[in-house]
């Protein structure tokens, strides 16, 4: 697969320096750069092609999966420890939620009013050493003991098992800009799959990729019939089969640049007013070297999985307290409280709960004991999620910790569970569905772990 790219590559430089100017004044390079998400050979083609693969049925199915980044601390969101002492429990208070017997944060009251919408989970567990890393959020596997090319996030899964729904709307869909600490800002990895599976990203470089920069759709077909006679060399040269069938990939790839469904679905100017507000602004910018504690990015997601989009995630905040821990969370907690509210009403109001599921979770947990400088540090013994929609049972809490919190005592729950809950939901097998690592060998989509009987519908 990548010898087939690399020759793709190589074939456009046959035709001359990239600068050159083509016969209607544009540059090699804007030719190039404009029609990069539809040259065969790219990212965007090769992940259309998934739609084919035999035996995968069109779902409409879909995952929300917001990364906390640097992982939160459970001991003051979910799992709040009022018969331990001061230097544990903290100054917050738990309160009351709809749900007799569940009691989270005082500082998420919107999420304790839909609580029958929700699950807590408790007692997260499967990071292997307390490193800061989105990897295990977004595969459910641990970084270390990887297969050749890595383990592949369940974006760049779904986008190669189940393809789009919309030609014009990608299948995974990442908003994570940059982060000064790079898995800050990951959206989750291709791994073995390759980056023809990789996050669409509107923070980055995609969007420019939707840019005609003032080139017309008449122009933009010249440079179709062009890559055509490009392809036809391609096609007599290569001996490996790669680029067989890319036609219809490319009519599909032509379709996201010459439509405005995915630059609607990111317009959220065409969302009433009352729901923005709902949701909230938010803060755009990044919060130190993670990411931004903006709420728009739910609204986002909502609108991205709407159009058609199977997996979207999103990083939010940074929430790696080892100093000034109760502070922070007076202006984290109540802004994630909005979003996510926000966003499991939305989508139970328009009627998507069934088939969106949600999930909000950090790599580890934090230590019980509250350290010097009032904050808490690194602890992958146990950490917290929230699940939500999916058609899964909500309105309970899964798993306990000791008195202080630091340690399961009831029904802990790994990373690879939740995965395979929603993997389960999304329609996929996760005792029967392999995928081929770069050496050819099978893989389960996860480590022998099966779906939550507490989730799932009898």
């Amino acid at each position: 697969m990548r010898s087939g790219k690399n020759d793709t590559l190589s074939m456009f430089k046959i035709f001359g320096n990239s600068a050159d100017p083509l016969c209607d004044g544009v540059s090699r390079r804007d030719f190039i750069k404009i029609g990069g998400l539809a040259l065969g050979g790219f990212s965007l083609p090769q992940l259309l092609q998934a739609e084919q693969l035999a035996g995968i049925r069109k779902s409409h199915k879909a995952v929300i999966m917001i990364y906390l980044v640097g992982a939160p601390p459970h001991q003051d969101m979910y799992d709040l420890k009022m018969d331990a002492p001061l230097e544990i429990r903290g100054p917050h208070r738990p309160m009351r939620t709809n749900v007799p017997g569940i009691q989270i944060s005082e500082h998420m009251p919107r999420c304790a009013k839909i609580m029958d919408k929700l699950v807590p989970i408790r007692t997260m567990y499967g990071s292997p050493n307390g490193d800061h890393d989105s990897f295990i959020c977004y595969t459910g596997r641990p970084v270390p003991k990887q297969p050749p090319g890595g383990w592949p996030s369940m974006g760049a899964v779904l986008s190669k098992l189940r393809g789009p729904i919309d030609p014009a709307i990608p299948s995974f869909v990442g908003i994570a800009p940059k982060a000064g600490h790079p898995p800050y800002g990951s959206p989750g990895h291709p791994g073995f799959l390759g980056p023809n599976y990789s996050a669409f990203r509107p923070n980055g470089p995609g969007m420019e990729d939707l840019q005609l920069n003032g080139v017309t759709l008449d122009r933009l077909g010249d440079r179709k019939a062009l890559l055509a006679s490009f392809d036809t060399l391609r096609r007599d040269t290569d001996r490996t089969g790669i680029v067989e069938g890319f036609d219809t990939f490319q009519q599909q790839a032509f379709s996201i640049l010459t439509s405005s469904k995915l630059i609607e679905a990111l317009d959220l100017s065409k969302e009433p007013s009352s729901v923005r507000e709902r949701y909230g602004k938010g803060d755009p910018k990044n919060y130190g070297d993670g990411a931004p504690r903006n709420c728009e990015h739910f609204l986002m997601a909502r609108r991205l999985v709407e159009a058609g989009a199977r997996c979207v995630t999103l990083n939010f905040g940074r929430w790696d307290f080892h100093s000034d821990n109760h502070s922070e969370l007076l202006t984290h907690l109540p802004l994630f409280d909005q979003a996510m509210s926000a966003l499991v009403e939305d989508l139970h109001e328009r009627g998507l709960d069934k088939d969106v599921a949600v999930v909000a979770w950090g790599e580890f947990g934090r230590t019980p004991q509250i350290n010097n400088d009032a904050g808490r540090d690194h602890w992958p013994q146990v950490g917290c999620a929230l699940l939500a929609g999916g058609g899964m049972k909500t309105g309970q809490v899964i798993g306990a910790t000791d008195r202080l919190g630091g340690e399961i005592a009831d029904r802990g729950v790994h990373f690879g569970e939740v995965f395979a809950t929603l993997y389960h939901q999304l329609g996929l097998n996760p005792s029967q569905v392999t995928l081929p690592d770069l050496s050819g060998r099978p893989h389960y989509l996860v480590d022998g772990w099966q779906p939550m009987p507490e989730l799932i519908s009898s």
